[in-house]
């Protein structure tokens, strides 16, 4: 199975492709990780990236295609694999098609906004790397951490403000694509629950009428 997967920052998506890829025996590719990878091999693609990652630049989107479009041919993937971070544009969709590559399902995981500042600017987290939820899983003693007692705080990408200025990005930038796989008829919608284990049915659930698991 070739899957994409979608959804806002704090939908639970990277948790659903790991669920899936383990599943199916299939990667789940981070574009992150794999233009990482790219870099410490020191591919040409990964060298070009490189450049622009030590100036503080964003890749150009023809250098991440590229480095994609390598991974997609690799052993690695022979029996399938999820993206999850990629395509993040039309444009970067419409390049996947050029390469032929064949997409059976674009899975996106929807979550509320104001579930998602919530989900997201409720976490608390400690020095120690343990981590609460106000709402879900509070700590004994607020603002405390149960396990060494040090200060709890929020990591700065968990702060609402921020939280909401990422998601006007997602909705900008990102959502359109909805749009697009839903025109081709790729489009699955699943109904983000708090619960992973709920998430995980339905979008097995869903994934099964197209043949997965």
């Amino acid at each position: 199975m070739n899957l994409i997967i979608m959804g806002a920052p704090g939908a639970g998506k990277g948790t659903q492709a790991e669920i899936i890829a383990a599943r199916e025996n299939i990667p789940a590719i981070s574009t992150g990780q794999i233009l990482r990878d790219a870099m410490a091999a020191g591919t040409e693609l990964g060298k070009t990236a490189k450049g622009y990652v030590e100036n503080g630049d964003l890749v150009p989107d023809e250098i991440v295609i590229g480095i994609v479009r390598d991974y997609l041919k690799s052993d690695a993937c022979a029996n399938g694999f999820i993206l999850d971070g990629f395509p993040r544009s039309i444009a970067q969709a419409e390049a996947l098609e050029k390469m032929g590559v064949v997409i059976d399902a674009v899975l996106s995981i929807d979550v509320s906004d104001d579930r998602i500042v919530a989900r997201m600017s409720g976490r608390r987290v400690c020095k120690c790397g343990a981590s609460y939820h106000i709402d879900y899983k509070p700590s004994k003693v607020e603002g405390i951490c149960d396990k060494c007692s040090s200060e709890l705080y929020i990591r700065a990408d968990d702060k609402a403000e921020t939280v909401i200025t990422r998601l006007h990005n997602y909705h900008a930038q990102t959502e359109p694509l909805l749009a697009f796989y839903n025109e081709r008829g790729k489009l699955i919608r699943v109904e983000g629950q708090e619960e992973v284990e709920d998430t995980t049915r339905l979008v097995r659930e869903a994934l099964a009428k197209v043949g997965g698991r």
